[in-house]
């Protein structure tokens, strides 16, 4: 089902997402309602418990709501069954994670390759993809090197080429510079600025006030709900149609 309503890039609608533990139901989430337009950089705060991280999955396809409507680029995927929502992770989203999630026995391009080889890309065109990413994120002398030969910054670098390499809808990142010195960290957080400018539409959980506040809309939950939702900057520009990069 679409939703023609709205040109929200995501758009939660009374979202619940509830847990059996033991004798208890526990409220992650209670009703959240959330509009993300295309090209915004938005960051998400709050204490432990708050339910950042219930809302990452979700917002990931990586489980689905109690209740409520999650619209991704117009599609409700609220209800999908788990064939589709994997179809939905490996075309429309990029992930983004703490501890980079890299195959340690591939090399630099083999690992930003990875999501191409499961949706059947011809070798020398995903060869071809994933070396135009590594130079984007400086990494075009690295390339047949292996995770264990990179340092933490470089290895948050593979992960954000690998996450950009299906051309995503959304890149959903959780606390990326959470493993990473302060240069380290300073160096990816400016990676991030320049997706920003390109246009791609942006969503990282993040503890560090510092973090946030590089991004143009803050968003703050307590208790599963919605505390605060502030703009900081207009984005820098619309996130261009899906698939311009594509085989290019």
């Amino acid at each position: 089902m679409s939703n023609p309503e709205t040109t929200d890039i995501v758009h939660l609608d009374q979202l619940r997402k509830t847990y059996q533990m033991g004798g208890v139901v526990v409220e992650a989430l209670r009703g959240v309602t959330l509009g993300i337009q295309p090209g915004e950089y938005v960051t998400i705060m709050g204490p432990s418990g708050c339910g950042k991280s219930t809302l990452l999955n979700l917002l990931g396809c990586l489980d689905r709501p109690s209740s409520g409507r999650y619209y991704l680029g117009g599609e409700d995927v609220s209800e999908m069954d788990d064939d589709m929502l994997s179809e939905v992770r490996g075309a429309r989203l990029g992930f983004i994670f703490q501890s980079y999630n890299l195959i340690q026995q591939l090399t630099v391009v083999e690992n930003i390759e990875v999501p191409l080889y499961y949706q059947g890309w011809p070798e020398h065109e995903s060869r071809a993809l994933a070396t135009k990413l590594a130079a984007l994120v400086g990494l075009e002398k690295r390339l047949d090197h292996k995770p264990t030969e990179l340092s933490g910054g470089q290895q948050q670098r593979v992960a954000i080429a690998r996450a950009l390499v299906n051309d995503p809808l959304v890149i959903l990142a959780d606390e990326p510079t959470g493993n990473l010195d302060s240069k380290s960290g300073l160096e990816i957080l400016e990676v991030f600025d320049s997706l920003h400018r390109q246009g791609k539409t942006l969503i990282m959980v993040t503890h560090d006030d510092d973090v946030a506040h590089r991004g143009t809309r803050n968003v703050r939950f307590r208790d599963g709900l919605l505390e605060s939702d502030t703009r900081l900057r207009e984005p820098a520009c619309k996130f261009p149609p899906a698939g311009e990069q594509r085989r290019a």
